[in-house]
Order: structure tokens, then sequence, then C-alpha cells
């Protein structure tokens, strides 16, 4: 439980977050997770990204209601704001959290 505290804590405490569950085993998640993080590094400076390995840590994916990878779980001014899970595009996430962001960080 002290990883969810501690996650928690960090949600609070950046204006915006990003969780990123996967697993090892997960071909999609291993693909999927460079081409996202450059993606949020670029567009997003204040981004803080957290990975979350659901094979080690169970608990924590049922903590945040996350039964399926890869899941990424935006947090906005600590409240979520966005949850895709399994089939995504990394166009698609920048741009729905983009505008909200721009207006939050301006």
């Amino acid at each position: 439980m002290q990883r969810v505290e501690e996650i928690r804590k960090n949600i609070e405490e950046n204006r915006a977050v990003m969780l990123y569950f996967s697993a090892p085993s997960c071909n999609v998640c291993h693909a999927l997770k460079p081409k996202l993080v450059d993606a949020l590094h670029s567009n997003f400076r204040e981004m803080k990204i957290i990975s979350i390995d659901v094979s080690v840590e169970q608990e924590l994916a049922a903590s945040f209601s996350v039964f399926a990878i890869p899941t990424v779980l935006i947090f906005l001014d600590s409240r979520e704001f966005l949850r895709k899970s399994r089939h995504m595009s990394v166009d698609e996430v920048v741009k729905e959290i983009k505008r909200p962001y721009d207006i939050m960080c301006s």
C-alpha cells in the first residue's frame, strides 16, 4: 500500500501525471511506451511519467481499476482526465490532452 500512497502523492503534487500500466509479457506495451513517452516529453514538459508493472504490482493496478494492459491514465490537476486501454494511438492520446494541458499550464 505504500506504493499506492506514493503514487497518489505524486498525482497531488504534480500538475500532470501519466500512469503507464504494462507487463513484461505484453509486446504492445513495449512497442507503445517509448513512442508515447517521447510524444509526451515533446508536447507536455511538466508531465510526470510513472510506469507500473502489473505482473509485480497487481494491488496497485486494482486500486486504480486497471484490468487490461496497456492502460494509460492521465491526471491533470490531481483528477483523472483520460483513461485509455489496449487499443490507442500516440496521436490520439496527445490530441486529447493538448488543449486542457495548454490551458492549465499557460
